[in-house]
């Protein structure tokens, strides 16, 4: 009896159904590239039809138009906008992008559609015993549906996804906020082009059985690289997955081999063995380039940080510190993940920041200014998305945190505006030139003065039109009583964020003495400090909390905001113990 192996091929964006050369050479490919492990391996393909479910949305630029409408509307995904990198508008990027997209739209934005195909698959998944599942670009999405609600559908089954969507934040609420493993896969592989321009991105799960392989390819006269058989047929995928899928001895032994590689350099990839149980990123911005904006205290916070953490247990070797010029977008984000990638159980991590915060009017999909991104102003920033930290981002590093690990934020900073006032004190907040403060005013012509205009509301329950720092307002809402139950997690990470003032406030800086700092740092290290002396352990609350009344003391108008999941904001600071002690 020959040995058979059976593939399930799910095709990507639509027409795949009806696309006569798509099988044959899917199924040419696959077949291909296991026999040269196993020459004597029967492959048999199988296809995945489900077009015909978005058959009540016609494949019609102008009804995935209206579904990506509404899906901004409903606020379950905002900022598709972003979809497309650097262009502006659905019209603007080419047919198979803005088909992608709409079709996208319709499943996000449709539970019904997303239930009736996760019931076809779960049907075609019992009904031959596959070996492998092959998803492409959507596929992959509906897919990853069925299979993280129900594992045991793919349990013990190989998954390869490839030109996929699933690590896009604008779906992610889809997938309850989080992207989880599949526990009862045998072994689930990514190729990820970093040049493939539809909507695809990277997926970052801790997981024995997950690997993502790098498929980088530059196809002649496609500006897409989204071709499924380029996938296939790559070097990587070659020696990465073909081997361990195809099994036999000679694939066995080539899987085998990659498989002590990975764990060989998986230290010092991830650096998780020798990772510190702590680590603190601490950014202070004094000498931007505008003269204008520029501001004092911020590099002695810093240091002052430093300092605290220090004498709470910190080694001076987990802190890393960013100033001035060495500020820029790109270095902030290197920083990052040097901060939150691969944090364990248990980690504890700090990101201080201390500079200017400012307000971006952000597009929709559409070219139009739907609301205001609240943003870090890096020594760099010029009021272009390219060159700022944003909501989005900054959610990006920290949704995927482990449940049990530690996260706080710490902004010394504001974003409405800043003016020398009250006798000079400083702001920290940078207004807006004229051009970008134009996108968010109308002219009334009824009373002749310029107003600030009405942004649409995307259905978020507060900050309306407006994504405040750090609270990733596009994750919120998703984790209902059923969250566990249906997804098989609780949702995404969330941090404990401090902000030196509320939203209408401004934060300002502090002269002690000679000495500039900002008020808020200034009176949230003497709290620290105070309750080292009366060797007291403080709450994420308390801090706040004994801050204001240090801010009240110095006579500014600002008091620090505190946000956070009620589970932990009311817990001892692991770091702000007694002499550094955990709590």
């Amino acid at each position: 009896m020959p040995n058979t192996l059976s593939v399930l091929c799910v095709h990507g964006v639509g027409h795949g159904d009806l696309d006569a050369s798509l099988q044959p050479t899917w199924r040419e490919a696959i077949t291909a590239n296991l026999k040269r492990w196993q020459p004597d391996l029967d492959v048999d393909c199988q296809f995945f039809r489900y077009d015909d479910l978005f058959d009540h949305a016609p494949l019609d630029p102008v009804v995935y138009g209206k579904a990506l409408a509404e899906m901004l509307a409903s606020g379950v995904i905002h900022g598709i906008g972003d979809l497309f990198g650097a262009t502006r508008g659905i019209l603007d990027v080419p047919d198979q992008v803005r088909w992608t997209a709409g079709m996208v739209a319709q499943w996000a934005s449709e539970p019904d559609l997303r239930g009736r195909l996760r019931q076809r698959l779960t049907k075609a998944m019992k009904d031959r015993p596959y070996s492998l599942v092959c998803a492409h670009s959507l596929g992959s999405l509906l897919c990853y549906d069925t299979f993280q609600r129900d594992d045991t559908t793919i349990a013990g089954k190989a998954f390869l996804t490839f030109g996929s969507q699933i690590g896009n934040p604008c779906v992610r609420d889809c997938f309850g906020g989080r992207i989880a493993p599949i526990e009862k896969a045998r072994r689930w592989y990514h190729l990820f082009n970093r040049d493939d321009h539809v909507l695809t991105a990277r997926i970052k799960v801790d997981a024995a059985n997950f690997s993502e392989v790098l498929t980088e390819f530059d196809k002649a006269g496609d500006i897409l690289n989204h071709d499924p058989i380029f996938y296939f047929n790559h070097e990587n995928t070659h020696t990465r997955v073909w081997p361990d899928v195809a099994g036999g001895k000679t694939s066995q032994r080539v899987s085998r081999a990659f498989t002590r590689i990975d764990r060989a350099m998986a230290p010092a990839r991830e650096a998780k063995p020798a990772a510190p149980d702590r680590r603190a990123l601490l950014i202070g911005i004094n000498d931007y380039p505008d003269p204008a904006n520029r501001l004092e205290g911020c590099v002695n916070d810093v240091f002052l940080m430093s300092a605290v953490l220090q004498e709470r247990g910190f080694d001076a070797s987990e802190i890393r510190i960013v100033l001035n010029d060495r500020a820029t977008t790109s270095n902030l984000m290197e920083r990052l993940h040097w901060l939150l990638d691969h944090v364990p159980d248990g980690g504890e991590r700090v990101l201080f920041y201390s500079g200017h915060g400012a307000q971006m009017p952000s597009y929709s999909a559409f070219g139009e200014v739907d609301r205001l991104d609240e943003c870090l102003v890096p020594y760099d920033f010029d009021w272009n998305p390219q060159h700022a930290i944003r909501d989005k981002q900054f959610v990006e590093f920290y949704s995927q945190l482990p449940y049990e690990s530690r996260f706080v934020a710490i902004f010394d900073c504001c974003h409405s505006g800043g003016l020398t006032r009250e006798g000079g004190q400083k702001v920290r907040g940078i207004t807006p030139p004229d051009d970008i403060r134009h996108r968010a005013m109308e002219w009334d012509a009824g009373i002749s003065r310029w107003e600030t205009r009405e942004l649409p509301d995307r259905g978020r329950t507060q900050d309306k039109a407006k994504y405040r720092l750090g609270r990733g307002e596009h994750l919120r809402g998703i984790v209902g009583r059923n969250q566990k139950t249906v997804f098989g997690h609780l949702g995404p990470f969330k941090p404990v964020i401090y902000e030196a003032c509320q939203e209408a406030q401004l934060s300002y800086e502090y002269r002690d003495g000679s000495t500039s700092y900002g008020a808020f740092t200034y009176s949230l290290a003497k709290v620290i400090r105070h309750a080292e002396a009366q060797k007291q352990h403080l709450t994420f609350r308390q801090l706040a909390t004994r801050a204001a009344r240090e801010l009240d003391t110095l006579k500014f108008k600002q008091t620090p905001n505190l946000d956070g999941p009620r589970r932990v904001i009311d817990r001892r600071i692991p770091w702000a113990g007694p002499k550094g002690r955990r709590a």
